[in-house]
């Protein structure tokens, strides 16, 4: 499968954006779909995780109570909605496939990547 994120840009503190994972192929539903995201200088982290059914997320505590991730499977597409956004969360923000669906929280668990998206958000 071939995943493509999109949606990322510069916003200011507080404001949101929506970021999306569009997938090829016809098994997109059977996949757990992650987001992490990389800093500059800072490896790779966790950011959040829905399972195959779309009945079950995982979110990094940093970023709990502000993001949603969510899946729309009829579209091959997963969703990242970043609301109050902070200067800490300009990152380069990837998505990812898990083959075994659950949506895990670790990065060698996933299958599949996307080229990723850059957000930066300005103080």
């Amino acid at each position: 499968v071939q995943l493509q994120a999109f949606g990322g840009g510069l916003v200011q503190a507080g404001g949101s954006l929506r970021l999306s994972c569009a997938a090829s192929g016809r098994t997109f539903r059977t996949y757990g779909m992650g987001w992490f995201r990389q800093a500059p200088g800072k490896e790779r982290e966790f950011v959040a995780a829905v399972n195959r059914n779309g009945d079950s997320t995982h979110y990094a505590d940093s970023v709990k109570g502000r993001f949603t991730i969510s899946r729309e499977d009829a579209k091959n597409t997963a969703y990242l909605q970043m609301n109050s956004l902070k200067p800490d969360d300009t990152a380069v923000y990837y998505c990812a496939a898990d083959r075994g669906g659950w949506g895990p929280r670790t990065s060698y668990e996933y299958d599949y990547w996307g080229q990723g998206t850059l957000v930066t958000v300005s103080s």
